[in-house]
């Protein structure tokens, strides 16, 4: 063998070795990673949002820009109006706000889900599935390519809180996640209804089967007494 196919052999060995390496690093990604490979430039903290009052994060003046950061001050989970009236959204310091995380990505995870997700990947795999289809589900119902995203979520995984922008506009919480909560109960709803809806058909579905089952037998029983006393059978 000559020293060039050497070489092209283990340049493909390398190669290879690379790209099994890649498949068993993606396997066991963390929550952090995926987030991140997806979303590139995407922000992460890992923080406990379980005390922010649900109420203040619909507000114009909350701080939720502070979140795009890798390192996000603990101030923001303390929160509390400064007095006086919520500013308008159009008011120039929540436009200057909102400008700031426009086309930019933040996440906040619990501790306690990310100790969870680090010891069972398919559970980060299936918050990950999550997030995804939120954030393809918004771009959905509002196209314009130039938004900001920040999701805390719970310890379950699920979204609690939720806050999406865009030029001179801020959709929070209470619009959308509730939204999306009372979907998926009216389909979990619907798929109730569709099993019980079976279940009930099942059991018709045998008893209509029995009944046929009885019915032929009975039938083979009378025409075997026919035959008998015909003479037909003996």
């Amino acid at each position: 063998m000559t020293d060039k196919a050497d070489r092209e052999n283990h340049e493909i060995g390398l190669a290879n070795i690379k790209s099994t390496a890649a498949k068993s690093d993606v396997s066991v990604m963390s929550f952090k990673d995926m987030w991140q490979a997806r979303y590139p430039g995407a922000y992460y903290n890992v923080m406990d949002t379980s005390r922010i009052d649900g109420s203040l994060w619909g507000r114009n003046d909350y701080p939720w820009d502070k979140y795009f950061s890798n390192n996000a001050d603990d101030s923001v989970l303390d929160w509390k109006p400064s007095g006086g009236a919520e500013p308008a959204m159009l008011d120039s310091k929540v436009q200057v706000k909102i400008n700031s995380t426009i086309g930019k990505k933040a996440i906040v995870v619990p501790p306690e889900l990310e100790e969870k997700m680090k010891n069972d990947p398919e559970l980060a795999k299936s918050v990950m599935a999550k997030v995804e289809g939120f954030i393809a589900e918004q771009d959905i119902m509002n196209p314009n390519p130039r938004k900001g995203y920040l999701i805390a979520l719970d310890e379950n995984g699920d979204i609690a809180h939720a806050c999406v922008t865009s030029e001179k506009m801020s959709v929070s919480s209470a619009e959308f996640i509730e939204a999306r909560k009372a979907r998926e109960e009216k389909h979990a709803e619907y798929e109730r209804l569709a099993e019980e809806s079976a279940l009930k058909c099942k059991p018709m579905e045998q008893e209509a089967d029995a009944r046929y089952y009885q019915t032929s037998i009975t039938k083979k029983v009378v025409s075997a007494a026919a035959y008998e006393a015909a003479g037909i059978l003996k």
